[in-house]
């Protein structure tokens, strides 16, 4: 049977949604025009934040054990191990009501297999390609196969080729727009081809896909991503290209070479496995019922540790907590950390949270997902309109953590469900403009994070938690 389904789709328009709106325009509000808390306890709340994170720095401590797992694909050992790690530091640190909530997710398996290579007898050898499936591909035929290569960039140029893509692998390559200052609107403006490539190529009778890595880095690490096949269009297989090697076919194909590809991929789909999101929370002193929730994603894709996609959105939600406690602050409303399991292939975790029983009884009137790496904080994300013209008095308690940005927005794959009920969506915005050097990559590892950005990440989620569970919104 089809491995997506319209839920499954459902992520991409999510996905969708939560870029466009963290890349939304920056706003400052005058100064003049802003009502500086300068006289209440939150200036002093937000220096013993900062003052115990930067000298302590714990946020890097937590994610070298949640790293130390290994990768942390859905629905694989590693998944299962980093929901016990992440459980047991919650409860080692003395959070409330730590437990596993269950989530039913899909297992996929890369597999032993996965290698391509120019076989094109015009040229004097055998040239090497770096590929990586993309989660949730079907394998190549056993012993795999061998194709012409054809090259698009655009959906619309596929179409205009017609059945001329029969029997080939088709190379979608069109890059990250280079010229937008955002790169998460670079990275929604060409993520359709991973998504969507193999379906719109299957139903020109195409053998395969191979579609460009989503980085502006020009190097030969492939970053793979998840696919959603159409269940009307045959299951072509499907693999992420490195760019330099993308550039190559391109390079050759453009002096009129033909090229020849063979490639191998030995994936599965193993079916539906249990798993569970990871929860634990600061209990309300006034209103417990009512949630500020942080958290970010459990998963991750298996070429390395997942250290910012997502470890980092986790640990310093965690950590947010610890600073919280560790001050003797109470907040008024619950202050929960949420651990989100099968972000990366299908949401299925923020669905199941917003569906749980335990939601009975439950308002949530904040929900803060960290899932944009731990880079230095820039900004704070202000919610819809409405709510950003109320926040913007916030905005000048930000700027001893060196946040001088408040803007509209916030959001997340996995807290997007909460928002059909009325949850408004804020948000932490850090600098994105390394982050998809390593995204979905075998760069994506603990090295690759810097200690101190982490720390400050975490403190200034722990200061809106705790401005938004004292005065409400």
């Amino acid at each position: 049977m089809p491995r997506t389904n319209p839920a499954r789709r459902s992520r991409s328009l999510a996905l969708a949604v939560s870029l466009a709106i963290l890349s939304g325009p920056t706003l400052l509000p005058p100064a003049a025009a802003q009502e500086r808390p300068s006289d209440g306890p939150y200036p002093a709340v937000v220096e013993k934040l900062k003052a115990l994170g930067l000298e302590q720095e714990r946020a890097y401590d937590l994610l070298r054990k949640l790293t130390a797992v290994g990768p942390r694909l859905t629905g694989s050992p590693g998944a299962a191990a980093g929901v016990e790690i992440m459980r047991t530091i919650m409860i080692e640190l003395g959070f409330d009501n730590v437990r596993l909530e269950p989530v039913t997710v899909e297992r996929w398996v890369r597999g032993d297999v996965e290698r391509a290579a120019i076989v094109e007898p015009a040229l004097p050898e055998r040239v090497p390609l770096a590929i990586s499936a993309l989660g949730g591909s079907v394998a190549t035929p056993a012993g795999g196969l061998t194709a012409p290569v054809v090259e698009v960039r655009t959906f619309e140029e596929l179409g205009r080729l017609g059945t001329a893509v029969k029997g080939r692998i088709v190379l979608f390559n069109r890059p990250m727009d280079r010229r937008l200052l955002e790169s998460y609107q670079a990275y929604g403006g060409a993520v359709d081809q991973r998504v969507r490539g193999a379906s719109e190529a299957a139903k020109l009778g195409a053998a395969a896909v191979l579609v460009r890595s989503l980085t502006f880095r020009e190097d030969g690490n492939p970053h793979t991503g998840v696919l959603h096949y159409d269940p009307a269009s045959p299951r072509i297989p499907a693999a992420a290209i490195s760019t330099m090697d993308a550039t190559l076919v391109s390079g050759l194909l453009a002096k009129g070479t033909p090229v020849r590809v063979h490639m191998e991929l030995s994936c599965d789909d193993l079916g539906p496995v249990p798993s569970a999101n990871v929860i634990g929370e600061l209990r309300g002193t006034d209103l417990p019922n009512e949630i500020v929730l942080v958290g970010g994603h459990l998963d991750s894709w298996d070429l390395a540790v997942g250290a910012h996609d997502d470890g980092t959105g986790c640990v310093a939600s965690v950590e947010a907590l610890r600073l919280i406690k560790e001050c003797g602050l109470r907040p008024k409303r619950t202050i929960r950390a949420v651990m989100f399991m099968d972000e990366e292939s299908g949401g299925t975790g923020g669905r199941f949270y917003a569906a749980a029983d335990g939601r009975k009884g439950e308002r949530h009137i904040v929900a803060m997902e960290s899932d944009g790496g731990g880079f230095l904080p820039v900004a704070v994300a202000g919610g819809p309109p409405g709510v950003f013209a109320k926040l913007q008095k916030w905005a000048s308690l930000f700027e001893p953590l060196g946040i001088h940005r408040m803007r509209p927005g916030g959001g997340g794959v996995d807290v997007g469900p909460l928002a059909a009920g009325g949850t408004v969506l804020l948000g932490v915005v850090t600098d994105s403009q390394k982050y998809f050097d390593v995204h979905h990559s075998a760069l994506d590892v603990l090295s690759a994070v810097h200690p101190r950005e982490l720390e400050l990440l975490s403190v200034a989620l722990a200061a809106y938690a705790y401005l938004v569970a004292q005065e409400g919104i």
